[in-house]
């Protein structure tokens, strides 16, 4: 039987995206577990419980798929449909740094229909769309998808499905802890290209769905207890294949909203309309993400045209 290969360094639980390889197969995975970050995101805003858990699990998602990826800059992951949440962003820097908002502008349908199809019910008929931003002298990179599925985890399967570049399969969830905190987990397997030249066709095939079934297993409260170590999961799943674990990523709130980039936006729009927008002697600026309002008075918005 074989054990599992620890990373001295894997010893925080939360907030973090732990990457690891099952031996026999040749599969490589992520694991993520949220705390502290994704609450923090989710209570600057008054979102309703079931939008709130979807914006977690999308946090949760792009985590993954953005440790997944070699890239330096941003990935952003958007959900736009035409339901009563019509728009979800999230995104994460290479460094770690997350957040996310939800747009809600209509009434949103009974518990039971959201508990059952909570894509389709909030989000509607739409698409899913990952993008990758490495600054302006890049090409960026884009990936859209029709919403396809009930919850977010079919949605991506879907997308893995029509994928020519990424075979993958994932779990996501999210929930509220007895204290009312709100955390999220995920785990995603992907296949290593180089096993092609190295396996042969079947057992990699036999493998890579015995892997999927294992971890199709891991329940809810698995991936969202703060007790269970991520490293006794995978160990707890993957132990008869041997599982190895490399060195954690730390994932934390980060919004790069700004004085600066707000006034930029003003400026960006024509004086006469910014102008109107004077209430009080000020003009308000507020992130959507962060929820953070930047405060502009009459002479500075008079000196930001006139400079």
């Amino acid at each position: 039987m074989h054990g599992l290969t620890e990373h001295p360094d894997d010893r925080r639980r939360d907030d973090i995206v732990l990457p690891f390889q099952i031996e026999a197969p040749g599969l490589r995975g992520r694991l993520v577990r949220l705390g502290d970050a994704v609450d923090t995101i989710l209570k600057r805003h008054d979102y309703p419980p079931p939008v709130a858990a979807l914006l977690a699990e999308a946090l949760a998602l792009s985590a993954t798929l953005s440790a997944a990826l070699k890239y330096d800059g941003i990935f952003t992951l958007q959900l736009k449909g035409d339901g009563p949440v019509p728009m979800l962003v999230t995104d994460v820097t290479t460094a770690g740094a997350i957040r996310g908002y939800a747009e809600v502008s209509g009434e949103l349908p009974d518990d039971l229909a959201i508990a059952a199809a909570p894509v389709r019910s909030l989000v509607g008929k739409g698409y899913l769309a990952f993008t990758v931003d490495q600054g302006e002298h890049t090409e960026r990179y884009q990936g859209i998808v029709e919403l396809t599925g009930d919850s977010l985890t079919e949605c991506i399967d879907h997308y893995f499905r029509q994928s020519e570049q990424f075979s993958a399969a994932m779990q996501v969830t999210a929930g509220q802890n007895d204290a009312g905190q709100w955390r999220a987990g995920a785990m995603m397997l992907q296949r290593l290209p180089d096993q092609e030249a190295i396996v042969a066709l079947e057992e990699r095939d036999e493998a890579w769905r015995r892997s999927v079934i294992l971890m199709s297993s891991v329940t809810a409260a698995e991936l969202l207890d703060p007790v269970l170590a991520p490293a006794d999961l995978l160990f707890r799943l993957f132990h008869e294949d041997g599982v190895r674990v490399y060195e954690q990523q730390p994932i934390s709130f980060g919004c790069r909203c700004s004085h600066e980039r707000a006034a930029r936006i003003l400026t960006s729009l024509p004086r006469r309309e910014v102008e109107e927008l004077i209430v009080e002697g000020e003009v308000t600026v507020t992130c959507q993400f962060c929820n953070e309002t930047q405060h502009f008075d009459e002479g500075e918005v008079a000196r930001l045209y006139d400079a």
